[in-house]
């Protein structure tokens, strides 16, 4: 039921009360800007970009560190260049957090799925740390001479 209120000038308004208002605990009526998602989408994922790229690194270290006689021909020129296009691809796939980061904070559990996204970070980052390690266990190991 709204209520009736007065402006500055005497005349009458509807104040609303209803679950759409701002009060707090209670969803905005008004979306957010997508200028604003997608700073606080940067503000979260972008930092933890540092992290990714760390655990990937150990990966790669680690099966370099382990294997090491067998890699030591590896090392070239060539294959610094290619490490670095696989790098590159790398941080590519990371944007995918963005796909499924935008709408999530379109939708009604922006609230929720802001409190729980490091969920995501963590599956993305050990999906590329599978990945990683059968992509040199299987494409690079065995065709290393």
């Amino acid at each position: 039921m709204p209520i009736v209120g007065t402006n500055s000038q005497g005349a009458k308004i509807k104040l609303s009360t209803s679950a759409t208002s701002n009060a707090p605990g209670s969803t905005p009526s008004d979306p957010v800007p997508f200028r604003d998602l997608l700073s606080d989408a940067i503000g979260y994922w972008e930092p933890r970009r540092i992290g990714y790229n760390a655990f990937l690194a150990l990966v790669v270290l680690g099966w370099t560190a382990f294997t090491w006689p067998h890699f030591r021909s590896a090392f070239t020129w060539q294959s610094l260049l290619w490490l670095f296009v696989l790098a590159g691809l790398v941080n590519v796939c990371y944007c995918a957090a963005y796909v499924a980061d935008i709408p999530l904070q379109y939708s009604a559990f922006r609230p929720a799925w802001r409190r729980r996204r490091w969920g995501l970070w963590c599956a993305g980052v050990l999906f590329a740390g599978v990945i990683t390690f059968y992509w040199i266990a299987d494409e690079i190991y065995p065709f290393v001479k």
